[in-house]
């Protein structure tokens, strides 16, 4: 098809004709579902269910395609995982594009293929959109804007249940996302070989949730990383966690190109992995649990929550030292995500 050959110019966000083939020729032909197809101002969805989540993300990554997943797979799992940490069932995401001006069709195409298989692998539909496009220069080939509704099946997820002898599980090793990216940006000059986790984490942990109730608050440790999630969650309880380094799954290859660049892998960013705040008396059988399944299968229990009512993050190294694992200042590495 010519289109194939062409680039978006500003007349593709102008809401005439050519916006009208291009939202014909890719995005109606790759999402179809009956919901969008109506092509209306808002979305009419018939919500038989008594309580929602609802949340909205935006999607900035560079590069746009990286080792294990590109920005259309980075945006639905993670508006799917912010549903499913919540408790609830990921059911409808709005999906909206800003596109630069001379960005490539067969680009763009790969990208919604990406959402489409990623989308119809979770059952979830997108319902909804928007489409701009900007003078070239004005953005970076392409940014999206997310938001998600999911069923809530647990509503009573609550930082405020979080006490003392509480456990915190990983749902699997770190760092990966953060280095994939990292490695894919073409100034680095350097390959670790390190694919990015992310993931849906719906198939891990609706299961779970629905299956035992010590399962407490749950958070995904994106943008700074595992430190940078137990410190935002250490500061609302008000106590400390004590983490033990030694039972952190790492990867060899995410700890070696770490040190090679000199940064510490508790903040670097992960797109399919979960923290889990439990309780200490099912912790055995949560982890076992998630030992289960393929995304779990190196999940950890990895500290718990102290008396200490001085809202830190604490380490407790290989060697026997207490390290206090600071919140993050700023991003370690900008656009991740």
């Amino acid at each position: 098809m010519v289109y194939r050959l062409e680039k978006i110019n500003l007349s593709h966000g102008s809401g005439g004709l050519a916006m009208q083939e291009l939202i014909k020729n890719i995005f109606l032909k790759k999402l179809y579902n009956p919901i969008l197809s109506t092509l209306d101002d808002s979305a009419v969805i018939d919500l038989k269910i008594k309580r929602i989540a609802f949340t909205t993300d935006s999607f900035v990554v560079s590069p746009i395609f990286f080792k294990g997943a590109d920005i259309g797979k980075l945006a639905v799992c993670g508006t799917i995982n912010d549903l499913v940490v919540e408790g609830a069932i990921p059911r409808f995401i709005s999906l909206g594009l800003i596109l630069e001006e001379g960005l490539e069709f067969f680009i763009l195409e790969k990208i919604i293929d990406s959402i489409a298989k990623t989308a119809k692998r979770e059952n979830v539909y997108v319902v909804t959109g928007d489409l701009k496009v900007v003078e070239k220069g004005a953005c970076d080939k392409i940014f999206i804007n997310t938001s998600g509704l999911g069923e809530l099946i647990r509503d009573d997820l609550s930082i405020k249940k979080i006490k003392p002898t509480d456990k915190i599980i990983i749902s699997g090793s770190i760092g990966e996302h953060g280095l994939s990216v990292l490695s894919g940006r073409k100034n680095q000059g350097i390959d670790f070989g390190i694919k990015s986790d992310c993931s849906s984490l719906a198939g891990l942990i609706l299961p779970l949730i629905k299956k035992n109730k010590g399962i407490k608050f749950m958070r995904d440790p994106t943008r700074g990383g595992l430190a940078g999630t137990l410190n935002e969650i250490s500061s609302a309880i008000k106590y400390s966690i004590l983490l033990e380094e030694e039972k952190i799954p790492i990867k060899d290859k995410v700890r070696s190109a770490s040190e090679l660049l000199g940064i510490d892998p508790f903040y670097l960013a992960n797109e399919g992995k979960a923290v889990l705040v439990v309780d200490k008396k099912e912790a055995q059988s949560i982890l076992k649990d998630l030992h289960k399944h393929p995304l779990g299968k190196d999940s950890a229990i990895i500290g718990e929550v102290i008396e200490e009512k001085r809202g830190k993050v604490l380490l407790k190294t290989i060697t026997s030292g207490i390290r206090i694992l600071e919140p993050p200042i700023e991003d370690l590495l900008p656009r991740i995500c």
